[in-house]
């Protein structure tokens, strides 16, 4: 643990992490700590366990052995921990989930008074503004089939916000948008990271992890092969996987 990550508060603690689909064997006893206001960029090659990890810490997907905890509370089959945890972990995915019956105000605003019990008006306000920072207050009253997908990913990231996460995860959420609506995803997600909220983002996007996060976590074959700042990765590497990844992935350099 660097100087830095010593004064941070512990958000997320993984320890000894494994999960098995049939026979294969995806996660092989990862340990990580996810510190209060880090951008941590995870990285790694396709089957690598980058994106099944990161499911893992919200219980999208069930871990066979070891521990997680969020914010001090242990993530398991009991139900009332699992809605404390998802309450307050926010989550964007590659196919932007939006209810397509639904305006795109009421897409955002919808968690917050299901499960926040906040006021209808309330909740439509904090939408609209949440709405407004993702650049999209003027599509409020559309549905989702009439925006582009670099749109709806915005509005899924505004979705996730409406909750006042202590962290968002995101998994891959530029991987299914055409070239162009990429960069417009990836400025909603910079400006993100400098307002000091907790982030964790399993991405494809070299470019984007280099420049904003705080520390960078290399996936191979279900272990962290490497887990350390971006400028150490991307000059230094420790291991010859490391660099025959990133001279394989030549985008965003």
């Amino acid at each position: 643990m660097d100087t830095h990550q010593a004064n941070l508060r512990p958000l997320i603690e993984a320890q000894k992490v494994s999960k098995h689909f049939g026979s294969f064997h995806a996660l092989k006893e990862v340990s990580a700590t996810f510190y209060e206001g880090q951008v941590t960029a995870i990285i790694g090659p396709s089957g690598s366990g980058k994106s099944t990890f990161l499911r893992t810490l919200n219980r999208l997907e069930t871990h066979d052995s070891g521990s997680i905890r969020v914010d001090g509370i242990e993530l398991n089959d009991d139900l009332k921990n699992l809605d404390a945890i998802r309450r307050e972990v926010g989550m964007v995915f590659q196919s932007f989930n939006l209810f397509s019956h639904l305006t795109i105000l009421r897409n955002v605003a919808l968690a917050p008074i299901r499960v926040r019990k906040t006021s209808p008006a309330e909740a439509e306000a904090k939408a609209m503004a949440l709405l407004e920072r993702v650049g999209l207050a003027d599509q409020a009253h559309k549905y989702p089939v009439q925006l582009s997908g670099g749109q709806q990913q915005r509005v899924a990231i505004a979705r996730a916000l409406a909750m006042d996460p202590k962290v968002l995860l995101f998994d891959e959420p530029t991987s299914a948008l055409d070239p162009e609506m990429v960069n417009e995803v990836l400025a909603v997600m910079r400006e993100l990271a400098h307002t000091g909220i907790t982030m964790l983002v399993v991405t494809h996007e070299m470019g984007f992890a280099r420049e904003v996060a705080d520390r960078i976590i290399f996936f191979d074959n279900g272990v962290i092969l490497e887990d350390t700042t971006p400028e150490a990765l991307f000059t230094q590497p420790a291991h010859e996987r490391t660099k025959a990844f990133l001279s394989q992935v030549k985008h965003g350099f």
